[in-house]
Parts: structure tokens; C-alpha cells; sequence
């Protein structure tokens, strides 16, 4: 054991990412796009003369098997090689022992549905049905069928250990309504509370619970004249009758949406889907979540049984029995209930959930626990740091300037967010190199998300070589004086940003986007490709033209094979800069965690796996319990 207790380990995270400059440079002091435009260059002002040795001298994916795989106590034998090669310097093993102590364990162990007790349905194990999967690739059907495994046996263990039954899962930022959606069929046979701020996700999650047995088919009616004339005029884009089809089913779950300009008006109805045949309930509820105040949800919230009892002609009921699909059941209601006295669930127990929520969500998810008197827990696994805000100082974008010159966009980045980062008062308190307060600027949060240990040889080389296009490409924009180069003085004060970021003058970085696959067979055409694709902005396009057209394919190749040995030494930095970022992961997780310990009104607070971490990196479930 590392570590005799969470209190030590919490007091050496604390005083590693406080006090090593190293670590501070690697996540949130550089930036891949400025490799090669700064002076002196990046590898050599960052790394130690010793350490790029000993890089020098093996192979990437070497060096990475070092950084997370190895077994470092061979060298404590003082081998004279190492793979055909000279042993690491020992302050790079030192370095590395301290990353993987203090990052979190990410090993799940599954639970067996046989093996474990859950409140609801046989004890077998279980996989998600055929049509309950409607929609998830299998990433998502890994996620939801252990999730859903791991709620349901908390449900019951928050049972026991608060001695009252849950009777509602609030889904935070819902989406398409994945996780709610399986929770609500079978075996678990879950009351599920679905919110999310954007109707169009209701509606394409209403869409996938037909095929879940959930809802009836509905019959569409439409101006068949006017419909193939969208049709028709989609196609002329290049969009597929079935894509056409599709459209409204896209979304995704965050906390960015665009936030409403008027109060909210109380709703009068509830929108629900709900089965006469014992499987449980979904009930949508459409709330734009700014803080964890559910004082508007929860008086919206029915009572499954009562309605069941009461289904009166206020509830639209009907049946599959004209529906041509199999997959339909009988017996299914469905409708826009009226909300009265009669219905509303009179005490209701929530237990608010959440499946890689996006950025404050989560934040906002755990604060639930103690600004609402109906919710009794909270389980929710976060995602996308890069969306958090900062608590302690102006937030810092990955460019300057990288939002337009909106006020209320002006007024928000020099606020200090107090939904932002950090939650815990043990980390807004800490004492660190750069005074008091943890902080982490959006590339140190960026890096966060990396999952270096899933990097394998083929996409290793894929994603290094596209790194190494951008940051060339980077170096060519500021031979030609498409963007300036970098000042020192520019570089300390912009906290660790690239600066290499404006195009003629203008006030918004260069971004790329994807390019088409074939425009990575080389330097060439991705550089051709880039160039075509910039060309056509209608803003910058001229300056692109003016500064850019002339160049030749010999000058391209010149650029690649002058930088081509440097290639290297970018992945060796990219892959030094993942592997560090588990320790900021690491305290992003544990300042919610210390929250949790904070509040007198919390009784438990843990967090541990939930998923594969090759599955799905982000795997890491926040768990607190209501006294």
C-alpha cells in the first residue's frame, strides 16, 4: 500500500502538483502548436540534457511501454541496458514512480448480477437487450450495462445504509437518454427523471424508447409534397434520405447550451412514458441547468403508481396492436398528463446520476446533494475538463482571444465562476509555487482527457504524425507572417497558451478542423489540403492567398525533411505531457471527492471504477450519501 491513509495521499497530490515546475511546464505550460516557433525550442528548454539521451536512444513506443508499463523495480538491479539500449537517468525514473503513485487506480471489476444483490429483477447476468442498444456503439453499450449494474446495486445499498428506499433517478443532462432508457426496462425497472436543456434531445430520445418498449410507435403525418421537397433539396447537399431522416436525433449532453433569455415558466404538464405491464417509467422534463436547484423539477415530479391507478382520458392510451413492428409490446401509455395534487409523488427519494456529463454538470450534479431536500444521493462520472471554469482567476482559453468580443462572454472570462474549479475548500486554501489556491488552466485540463495507456503502435503514429503536420504547419504560417512569433515576455504571460494563433491580424485562431483522410499520405498534401480548405474562409481567406499561394511543393518538402528527425522529439513531449496529466486528472476528481468530506450533511463519499479503462478512460464514478 502506498499510502496509510486518503488524508496522505491527498497531502502528497497536493504538494507534487504544487511544487514541480516540471509537471506545471508539461500540463498547462506548452502547447504542441508552438513546437516549432519557439525560441529557445521546446524539447530542449524542457526537457533535461540526460533525459533527451536516453529518448534519443529508443523507440517511442519503448518509452511509453517505460512511462506506464514497465516494472521500474528491474533497476533497482542497476542494469547495464535496457532493451538494447541505455537505462533511463534516474531522476526520469523518480519522476515517473511519482505519476503513477499519485494517479488514481482505474482497475472495475464487473459486477455479476448473479453474485450481487440488486432491488429489481433476476439475479442473472445481464447484457442490454437488442432493442434497449438501439443507438449506442460499443463504447456506450459497455458503459450503460455496467452503470446500470452498479446503480442498481447501489440503490439498494443506499437503502440499507440511510434506511430509505430511493424512488426516483435524476438524470442529469439526459441527451439522447441512453442510460435512462435501459434503467427503465428491464431487469431494473428504474422511475427515471430525465432533464435536459434541449427539446430536440427530448424528442430524439422519446424516438429511440419506441424501439426500447417504452413507447408506443407513433404514426407520422406529413405533407408528402412538401416533405420530398426537403428531401430532394437535402440530397442536392450531399445528405442521404436516411440522414435526412435522422436529423432531429442528434444531440449531445452538456452543460453549453445555450442558456435561456427569460425565466422559466412552471410547466402544467408532465410528459411521460410509462407501461401498464410492470417495467419501469421515463419522465422528461425539460430544465436548463445552471446550479444544482431542482426546486423547480421536483414538485413536476408523478407518482408512477398513482398514475397507473388513475389513467384517466387525461393520458393518450394506446396500444401496438396496428403498429406493423414486432418489436412494439401492448399496452402501453403515453401522453402529456395534467400536473395536479392528485398525481405529484408527495415525498419522493432521489438519487441524481449522470453519465459523462460535460465540464460544471457535474459540479452542479454533487451540489444537488445539499441544495435539495428530496435528494438523498448522488453517483455521477464526469468528462470533458476542458469545459470546467475556474473558480480562483480569469479562466484561460487554449488561444487568446478565442471567443469573440461578446460582453457577456468578456464579463464571464474575468469572473471568478464560483460553479467552477475547485469545488473543495482544501484546495481553494492549498498553498502552491504560485500561491494560494490549486489552479489548472485549460491546457493542463485539456491534457487531462488523454488516455495514454490505450495508445497502441498504429494509432500512436497516426495521431503523432498529425501533431507533427499541425505544429510544421504552425512553423510555415510564421515564416510566411500569417502569425507572429512567440515573445517570451508573451509567452510567461499568457499562462502557458500558443501564441502563434492569429491570421492576419484578426482577432480568432487558426483551426483547422479535420481534413480528409488522404491529406495525411504526406507533408504535401496535408499542407495542400489545409491551404484549400483556409482559402475559402470568406474573412481571412485573401490573407491565406496573399501570404500562402505562392508556395511551392519543393519548399513543402524542404520543411518536412529539415524537421522530419524533430518528429520525434514532438511525440516524445505529447507522450510526456499525457502520461503527467493523470495527476491533474487525479485532482479534479479528488476536489469532488473533498467536497463531499466537507459537508456536514454528507454521511458517505467515495469514488471508484465503474467501466474498462480501455473501454472508456473516463471511468470514475463520484459517489456521496445523504446523512
Amino acid at each position: 500500500m502506498e499510502f496509510e491513509s486518503s488524508e496522505q495521499y491527498v497531502d502528497s497530490l497536493l504538494d507534487f502538483i504544487g511544487s514541480n515546475e516540471l509537471l506545471h511546464t508539461l500540463c498547462g505550460g506548452v502547447h504542441v502548436l508552438d513546437f516549432f516557433t519557439r525560441k529557445p525550442d521546446l524539447y530542449t528548454l524542457v526537457i533535461a540534457p540526460e533525459w533527451r539521451s536516453f529518448f534519443r536512444a529508443h523507440d517511442i513506443m519503448d518509452i511509453l511501454d517505460l512511462l506506464m508499463r514497465e516494472d521500474l523495480q528491474m533497476f533497482d538491479q542497476r542494469p547495464e541496458s535496457w532493451r538494447e539500449g541505455p537505462v533511463p537517468p534516474e531522476t526520469l525514473l523518480q519522476y515517473i514512480k511519482q505519476i503513477r503513485k499519485l494517479s488514481l487506480r482505474r482497475e472495475h471489476t464487473p459486477i455479476n448480477r448473479k453474485d450481487e444483490k440488486g432491488s429489481n429483477g433476476p439475479k442473472t447476468t445481464h447484457t442490454l437487450a437488442r432493442q434497449v442498444a438501439v443507438g449506442m456503439n460499443v463504447k456506450k453499450i459497455h458503459e450503460v450495462d455496467n452503470f446500470c449494474r452498479y446503480l442498481d446495486k447501489l440503490t439498494t445499498e443506499i437503502a440499507e445504509l440511510a434506511d430509505q428506499e430511493i424512488t426516483h433517478l435524476v438524470d442529469f443532462g439526459a441527451g439522447q437518454n441512453y442510460l435512462g432508457r435501459a434503467l427503465a426496462s428491464e431487469p431494473y425497472n428504474k422511475h427515471i427523471i430525465a432533464l435536459e436543456s434541449k427539446q430536440h434531445n427530448i424528442e430524439g430520445a422519446r424516438n429511440w424508447d419506441v424501439l426500447a418498449k417504452l413507447a408506443p410507435k407513433q404514426q407520422i403525418m406529413r405533407n408528402k409534397k412538401e416533405w420530398r421537397t426537403q428531401r430532394d433539396a437535402m440530397a442536392e447537399q450531399g445528405i442521404s434520405e436516411k440522414e435526412f431522416s435522422k436529423l432531429d436525433l442528434k444531440g449531445e449532453r452538456g452543460f453549453h447550451a445555450e442558456e435561456p433569455t427569460q425565466e422559466e415558466e412552471p410547466t402544467q404538464q408532465a410528459t411521460l412514458k410509462i407501461s401498464n405491464e410492470g417495467v419501469g417509467s421515463i419522465q422528461y422534463v425539460e430544465h436548463y441547468i445552471k446550479d444544482g436547484d431542482l426546486s423547480r423539477v421536483v414538485p413536476q415530479i408523478v407518482d408512477q403508481s398513482v398514475v397507473r391507478e388513475k389513467v384517466t382520458s387525461d393520458l393518450t392510451s394506446s396500444t401496438s396492436a396496428q403498429s406493423s413492428s414486432k418489436q412494439i409490446p401492448d399496452n402501453f401509455v403515453e401522453g402529456n398528463l395534467s400536473l395536479n395534487s392528485d398525481i405529484r409523488a408527495l415525498d419522493p427519494k432521489l438519487l441524481v446520476i449522470s453519465l459523462h456529463s460535460c465540464g460544471n454538470l457535474v459540479h452542479h450534479g454533487i451540489r444537488s446533494l445539499l441544495l435539495n431536500p428530496s435528494v438523498s444521493a448522488v453517483a455521477l462520472v464526469g468528462c470533458c475538463y476542458n469545459l470546467i471554469t475556474e473558480r480562483l482567476g480569469p479562466a484561460t482559453y487554449k488561444l487568446p482571444s478565442l471567443r469573440s468580443n461578446h460582453p457577456r462572454l468578456d464579463s464571464t472570462s474575468s469572473s471568478h465562476d464560483p460553479h467552477g474549479f475547485p469545488m473543495s475548500s482544501r484546495l481553494c486554501n492549498a498553498q502552491t509555487a504560485t500561491g494560494k489556491g490549486l489552479r489548472l488552466n485549460i491546457t493542463a485540463r485539456m491534457m487531462a482527457v488523454q488516455a495514454p495507456q490505450n495508445w497502441g503502435k498504429k494509432d500512436s503514429e497516426s495521431f503523432f504524425k498529425r501533431h507533427f503536420y499541425r505544429a510544421l504547419l504552425q512553423k510555415m504560417f510564421m515564416d510566411k507572417g500569417v502569425v507572429q512569433q512567440p515573445q517570451v515576455e508573451d509567452v510567461q504571460g499568457n499562462n502557458g497558451s500558443p501564441l502563434g494563433w492569429s491570421a492576419g491580424g484578426g482577432t480568432a485562431p487558426i483551426i483547422l478542423g479535420s481534413l480528409r483522410k488522404s491529406c495525411y499520405t504526406s507533408f504535401l498534401t496535408y499542407v495542400r489540403g489545409a491551404l484549400e480548405k483556409l482559402l475559402l474562409d470568406p474573412i481571412r481567406g485573401p490573407d491565406f492567398a496573399a501570404k500562402m499561394s505562392g508556395i511551392s511543393d519543393d519548399e513543402i518538402n524542404r520543411y518536412e525533411q529539415e524537421f522530419k528527425e524533430r518528429g520525434k522529439e514532438l511525440s516524445v513531449m505529447w507522450s510526456l505531457m499525457a502520461f503527467s496529466a493523470g495527476v491533474i486528472e487525479a485532482a479534479i476528481v479528488v476536489d469532488r471527492w473533498l467536497w463531499l468530506k466537507e459537508q456536514d450533511e454528507v454521511k458517505e463519499a467515495w469514488v471508484e471504477a465503474v467501466f474498462e479503462f480501455k473501454h472508456s478512460p473516463r471511468n470514475l464514478v463520484v459517489v456521496g450519501v445523504k446523512k
